[in-house]
């Protein structure tokens, strides 16, 4: 199983409910293939660098998780085809990202405190 991060902005005319309801079925989606969700991020409404879609914001949210290679693609599929979803990329992580996503968590969770 390898570690990925993948990072998705979902459009800013979306309501709260719409946008928990799209992060748990992407997040339901990835566990039935077979993944295990290290940590999940919502980031929030943030202003793009350039417009998409005519939309210059947007709702990012980050999934991290270990998986098998072959829930890639059913996932990326799956993004492409919901319209609510303006962007995504999805990275595998070595060694040393890990270790860096570990002290961005811990780090995250400090200032919550």
């Amino acid at each position: 199983m390898n570690t990925y991060e993948t990072v998705f902005i979902l459009n800013p005319v979306l309501s709260d409910e719409q946008i928990k309801e799209t992060v748990q079925k992407y997040e339901e989606f990835l566990v039935s293939k077979g993944a295990e969700m290290v940590s999940k991020e919502d980031w929030g409404l943030r202003k793009l660098a350039y417009p998409i879609q005519h939309k210059k914001s947007g709702f990012y949210h980050l999934f991290e998780f270990k998986a098998p290679g072959e829930a890639i693609e059913p996932l990326e599929l799956a993004f492409r085809r919901d319209e609510r979803m303006m962007r995504y990329l999805t990275v595998k992580l070595d060694k040393h990202a890990i270790a860096w996503a570990e002290k961005r968590r811990n780090r995250r969770q400090q200032e919550k405190a």
